[in-house]
């Protein structure tokens, strides 16, 4: 029998994404065959436009602010 189910792996350990039963028993041997999503540059650039979703302008100024201090970059390691 072949089934689809997606999933996510975390913590050493392929967990479902939808959380309902699987149709597996306990112990039973089954052979798993990973396919990771092509991602393309189209994807990338309509993930990043949603990077500050939910936050407010303070907390977006704070990051950006953190992003752009290179002084914390080299941890004082290119003192003259």
């Amino acid at each position: 029998m072949t089934q689809i189910l997606e999933g996510v792996f975390e913590e050493g350990k392929f967990k479902p994404v939808e959380n309902g039963s699987l149709p597996f028993s306990e112990g039973q041997r089954v052979r798993l065959t990973v396919e990771t999503p092509n991602i393309s540059h189209g994807d990338l650039i309509e993930l990043a436009s949603h990077v500050y979703d939910g936050l407010r302008d303070k907390d977006i100024d704070e990051i950006e602010t953190i992003a752009l201090d290179r002084t914390k970059f080299f941890h004082d390691s290119l003192t003259s």
